[in-house]
C-alpha cells in the first residue's frame, strides 16, 4: 500500500480498508496542528491508487466500506474525484459506504448536484473538522474559513443528502475567549443537522504555533477545570439532536452516546461531577501524554 507518512484515520469508521487518494493538507496552517507539517499537498498518482485497489481486492474483494485518506481527500473538484471514485467501485463493486474526513471549505468548490453525484458514488458520510463556530476563534487559530462558511456548506450537504459529523475543539480559544468559543460554536451547530457532534480537548503539541505563543505569553491555555467548564457551557447551549462523542480526558460514564437531547441533563450532571470531584491531576497527565490530535 502507498501511504505517505503517519496514517490518521477516524477510529469510529471501519478501519479497514484504507486508501490514500491525496497527500498532505491543502491548508496546513492551523495553529494547533502539525500532522502534515512536512507533507506538501498533492494528488496520489492514479497508478498508486489502482495498485492499492488491486491489493485490497486480493484481501477483501467483498468490502462494504472504505475510508479515504489523507488530511482532506475531498479537496479536489468533482471532475477530479469522479474517476477516482469510479475506479474504487470498479475494483470493489460491493461497496456501500466511502468515508472521508475533510475540511469545510472542500465543499465550496462543489455544487449541490455534484454533491448528489458524489453520494451516488458512495460518499454518504463525512467528518468536518470545524473546531469552532466563533468568528474570533476561527481567525485566531487560522482555520481558514468563517462561521457563515460552515452554515453554507453544511446546508449544501443537507440538500445533497450527505450525512456529516462536526467537531468542537475544547480549549482552543484560550482563557480570553473561552465563553464566546463555547456559546457561539453551539449556536452555529444548532443551525445544522449533524449526524454526530464530537469534542476533543486541546493539547499543545511540540512544534505547533499555539505552543510557541503560550511559551511567549501570547496564548493563555485553559487548565483542566476550565476545560471542563468550557465543555459544559458548550453542551448547555447545544440543542441539536445527534450522537454525542467526547475525547476529553474525563471518563464520565454518561458522556458519549446517541440521542443527545434526551441525555443532555445527564451529560451536564456528569460534567458537574467531574468539575467538582474529578481527578484533575490524572486528566492533566493523560493530556500531557497524548501524541497526536
Amino acid at each position: 500500500m502507498h501511504f505517505t507518512g503517519t496514517i490518521y484515520r477516524n477510529p469510529y469508521w471501519p478501519t479497514f480498508p484504507l486508501i490514500q487518494i491525496t497527500q498532505g493538507c491543502t491548508h496546513n496552517r492551523c495553529k494547533f496542528c502539525t500532522m502534515y507539517k512536512d507533507v506538501p499537498f498533492r494528488m496520489q498518482p492514479m497508478e498508486y491508487i489502482e495498485a492499492d485497489l488491486k491489493e485490497i481486492r486480493s484481501i477483501e474483494p467483498r468490502a462494504k466500506t472504505i475510508q479515504l485518506l489523507s488530511a482532506n481527500p475531498l479537496a479536489p473538484i468533482y471532475r477530479v474525484l469522479e474517476p477516482i471514485l469510479k475506479k474504487i467501485r470498479e475494483y470493489l463493486p460491493d461497496l456501500e459506504y466511502i468515508y472521508a474526513a475533510t475540511r469545510v471549505d472542500d465543499i465550496r468548490n462543489k455544487s449541490v448536484e455534484e454533491l448528489k453525484k458524489l453520494k451516488e458514488l458512495g460518499i454518504k458520510e463525512i467528518s468536518l473538522g470545524v473546531e469552532s463556530g466563533d468568528e474570533w476563534t476561527l481567525q485566531r487559530i487560522n482555520k481558514g474559513y468563517r462561521p457563515e462558511d460552515i452554515l453554507e456548506q453544511c446546508h449544501k450537504l443537507d440538500e445533497a443528502g450527505i450525512r456529516y459529523w462536526l467537531t468542537f475543539l475544547n480549549g482552543v480559544a484560550g482563557k480570553s475567549h473561552s465563553q464566546e468559543h463555547a456559546v457561539h460554536s453551539a449556536e452555529i451547530f444548532n443551525q445544522t443537522h449533524p449526524l454526530l457532534v464530537g469534542t476533543g480537548g486541546l493539547t499543545l503539541f511540540p512544534g505547533t504555533p499555539l505552543l510557541l505563543e503560550a511559551e511567549k505569553g501570547e496564548f493563555d491555555p485553559l487548565d483542566e477545570k476550565e476545560m471542563l467548564e468550557e465543555l459544559r457551557l458548550f453542551v448547555e447551549h447545544l440543542n441539536v439532536d445527534c450522537y454525542f462523542v467526547t475525547h476529553h480526558t474525563v471518563s464520565g460514564k454518561n458522556l458519549t452516546g446517541p440521542n443527545f437531547l434526551s441525555r443532555k441533563e445527564a451529560i451536564l450532571e456528569a460534567l458537574d461531577h467531574e468539575i467538582h470531584h474529578g481527578d484533575l491531576k490524572r486528566m492533566a497527565a493523560i493530556r500531557r501524554n497524548k501524541q497526536t490530535l
